[in-house]
């Protein structure tokens, strides 16, 4: 499939540029803005940059159509039982007319492009520089480059009709976790939450029954927000029944 132009050409991330990690990343924009105080030029110059950030992804990512993001670790190579999960729930999302937008990495975010480059769909990264992530996978149609994470969240959540969580780390929880506060709050409408590989969340769930819901801090039908399975086409069902139900953005 043919489309605009990427920033750069993604390239392929090596096993090796994958599993070291614990490298001190870059200072970057990011790091030199949460670092405190600085001079007032300085603080308007990153505000500039910011500005600069938003308005190129808001460019890029603009007329993608109906999206679905995948969030997930950057940790598994493709023979891992949850690449190729995910891969094929990329697959089965663009068979079904959804374009795939991931972190843009390697992991499950390369395996859920990967499945709807398969089967033609539209494949999307926003990516971001880390130490061991800022390759984009090799099977993005388009992606934007991002330096600070914030700006990243906000388009992944931005143009998407629901979210599929696949096991990961860190990343994955802020990233979902965030998605279901703005819900919660209702900042954004409510759409669809999947977790998939069960198994896998089951501890997570666990605590969430027998430590946030017994003590309060959330309330029992707080979990309605998410659903769960492991099954890719019911996966694309709930969001299909979402959508028919008239709950689906513009």
């Amino acid at each position: 499939m043919t489309v605009e132009e990427t920033d750069q050409s993604p390239t392929a991330s090596t096993p090796e540029e994958c599993c070291d990690w614990g490298k001190r990343p870059p200072h970057g924009g990011e790091h030199d803005l949460l670092k405190g105080p600085r001079l007032r030029r300085q603080e308007l110059w990153t505000a500039i940059k910011i500005f600069n950030e938003f308005i190129r992804g808001f460019r890029k990512l603009h007329f993608i159509g109906p999206c679905v993001t995948v969030f997930g670790s950057a940790r598994f190579d493709e023979n891992h039982e949850y690449y190729q999960f995910a891969r094929a729930t990329g697959a089965a999302l663009a068979r079904h007319g959804y374009a795939v937008m991931t972190g843009g990495g390697p992991g499950i975010m390369e395996a859920a492009n990967r499945g709807a480059r398969d089967e033609g769909g539209l494949s999307l990264g926003c990516n971001i520089e880390l130490p061991m992530e800022q390759v984009p996978n090799p099977y993005l149609d388009r992606f934007v480059d991002f330096d600070y994470f914030f700006v990243r969240k906000v388009m992944l959540v931005k143009y998407s009709k629901a979210f599929i969580v696949m096991p990961g780390g860190f990343g994955t929880m802020d990233e979902v976790f965030e998605t279901l506060v703005l819900i919660q709050t209702k900042k954004i409408e409510k759409f669809p939450i999947i977790v998939m590989g069960k198994e896998f969340w089951e501890h997570m769930r666990t605590f969430v029954d027998n430590a946030l819901i017994e003590s309060g801090t959330i309330d029992a039908v707080d979990m309605d927000l998410v659903q769960w399975t492991d099954d890719p086409e019911e996966a694309v069902a709930m969001i299909a029944q979402h959508a028919a139900n008239g709950n689906g953005n513009s």
